[in-house]
């Protein structure tokens, strides 16, 4: 008797609901608009219950906005506010690295670096982690960037991943503010151009101030503050490429605001006249030597030879001229401390006998900007409006 096999019964199919879209996406003023219409398919599954929330971003951030966690210039800065930004260093280099873990745990910070850079880009990275952030790289080698993407667009995109602030390092003058008024974030300037390098200056300060007279130290720390006499008597003589140096211009905006004398000096072609018309408190000395026997701080520039743009320098003449070597050192100022913002180029602007020497403070400038990196980085999370009860239980 042969078998019946039963016919499957057939299933319904889901009715699906439709939406319709004029045109082919050219335009309804377009000819082929008059076109049937296109129709997407939703399928019934995907009820209101089940949608995707999307997350609200920043609005058109209003002309002129800076951010007030943002550092782009020492300009911006109060004597109240560097006294309160060397005060928050001061804490967290003195709290237990346990707890100091926790104060910004899960924060998230970009670094967005168009420029090569060791100490900063190394010292902001580890400064965010020890105090519990989240850290995201992008560099121009291996991003968008590289394909043309613009800052603007490169910041934005940050923004809408979550960054909660942005590190910036760029080759042109004034783009943290670009990126400031862009996405609304705090921005911390790591260097841009020859303008401006503030976290640099703010961590020579420390610095400088480590090595004053213990009668000096005193005061300020029993005061709390720091005031335009703060540095009074100290003279700092910075030496090199002053023309394209940011380190150079945002010492020379902060340091004499706290009473101290710059002298600059160098060549014509790297230090013309008008650079003294920076500031007040700031002159310039061609003689070396003759700046030397002022000096308390010496502080050397490398010559930065990816923006002399067909300067011509005679390397042998500028080393005879402007180098520091320890015969120039001990018989001109050899109590001076030595500074550097590197990378140092032995055997041009110094040699390794200095950079290895007593008066040497360079591997102290890179200790005292990690820790100033990472009172900039609080200073910019707590001013952030996505600031959650967290940070401030961890305080």
């Amino acid at each position: 008797m042969p078998i019946k096999r039963k016919t499957p019964a057939k299933q319904a199919t889901p009715k699906t609901r439709s939406a319709k879209i004029a045109g082919n996406g050219a335009g309804n003023g377009h000819s082929s608009s008059s076109r049937p219409l296109l129709t997407l398919e939703v399928s019934p599954s995907i009820s209101p219950r089940n949608k995707i929330t999307i997350p609200q971003f920043h609005g058109p951030v209003p002309p002129g906005f800076l951010h007030p966690g943002s550092a782009i210039s020492v300009s911006h800065f109060t004597l109240e506010d560097v006294g309160s930004i060397l005060e928050e260093a001061s804490e967290l280099e003195a709290m237990p690295a346990a707890r100091r873990a926790l104060r910004y745990a899960k924060r998230r910070v970009a670094l967005l670096f168009y420029e090569s850079s060791t100490r900063t880009r190394t010292s902001f990275e580890l400064a965010a982690k020890s105090l519990g952030a989240d850290t995201a790289l992008v560099s121009a080698l291996s991003s968008s960037i590289e394909k043309g993407e613009s800052l603007k667009d490169t910041g934005i995109t940050l923004r809408s991943l979550g960054a909660e602030c942005i590190i910036l390092r760029h080759p042109n003058s004034g783009a943290p503010y670009l990126l400031a008024r862009s996405t609304g974030l705090p921005i911390l300037n790591a260097g841009d151009g020859s303008h401006e390098h503030p976290s640099q200056a703010l961590l020579d300060l420390r610095t400088i101030l480590a090595h004053l007279p213990p009668s000096a130290r005193s005061t300020a720390k029993r005061n709390h503050s720091i005031g335009d006499r703060a540095l009074q008597g100290v003279t700092v003589t910075i030496v090199g490429d002053i023309l394209h140096s940011r380190v150079a211009r945002s010492n020379a905006l902060l340091l004499p605001r706290l009473g101290a004398r710059v002298i600059f000096c160098g060549p014509e072609v790297l230090l013309p006249e008008c650079a003294a018309a920076i500031g007040p408190g700031v002159e310039i000395e061609r003689d070396f030597e003759r700046a030397l026997k002022q000096s308390n701080v010496v502080m050397m520039l490398r010559i930065q030879k990816e923006r002399l743009a067909g300067l011509e320098i005679d390397l042998e003449d500028y080393i005879e001229q402007y180098q520091l070597h320890m015969h120039r050192l001990a018989a001109h100022a050899p109590a001076a401390i030595v500074l550097h913002p590197g990378p140092v180029i032995r055997g041009l602007e110094i040699t390794g006998e200095i950079a290895d020497g007593p008066n040497s403070a360079i591997a102290e400038q890179v200790y005292h900007g990690s820790i100033i990196r990472m009172a900039l980085l609080g200073r910019a999370l707590d001013a952030h409006p996505k600031r959650n009860e967290q940070s401030s239980k961890n305080r």
